[in-house]
């Protein structure tokens, strides 16, 4: 399984705030055009939600539906593919003060499920997710420059 972290530093932005910008995952197709549809489903009882997802994916598109459980008290989203492309897919959002605003982390864990062209497979797929996640978070954030990206963790 390999492994992406993208850590950035939002200026100026106050870490509910920022939170609140990536939580409301339905304008992600308005703010990037990374993310092409994300259609969110009614809170479940437990409060969290089921999401479908269609993401640019090098020259095609990648579509999944998660489920994903929101903490307001800890500033943190968790999300679970349920089904779509990837065999696994599973990370998590974190918003933390910083003195200059908040520091953003997107953790994910992913297998593409073709173990035979994982090698050739899976550097695309980690470079284009960390790419994407940089897009994504420009268009939400709109304070963020390259040299605040950390690059992919391999596992």
């Amino acid at each position: 399984m390999r492994h992406v972290t993208v850590r950035m530093t939002a200026q100026g932005i106050d870490p509910e705030h920022a939170y609140r910008r990536i939580s409301d995952f339905s304008r992600y197709p308005q703010l990037t055009t990374t993310v092409r549809a994300v259609e969110v489903q009614p809170p479940r009882p437990d409060g969290s939600v089921v999401s479908e997802w269609t993401v640019s994916f090098r020259n095609g598109l990648m579509r999944w539906t998660e489920r994903d459980t929101f903490s307001p008290a800890t500033l943190s989203i968790a999300f679970e593919q349920l089904s779509g492309d990837f065999e696994t897919f599973q990370g998590s959002w974190a918003c933390e003060a910083h003195p200059d605003g908040t520091t953003v982390t997107f953790r994910a864990a992913f297998d593409l499920g073709i173990p035979t062209l994982a090698e050739i497979l899976d550097p695309v797929a980690e470079s284009t997710l960390r790419t994407n996640i940089e897009k994504i978070l420009q268009g939400l954030l709109g304070t963020v420059s390259p040299a605040d990206f950390v690059d992919a963790v391999h596992g």
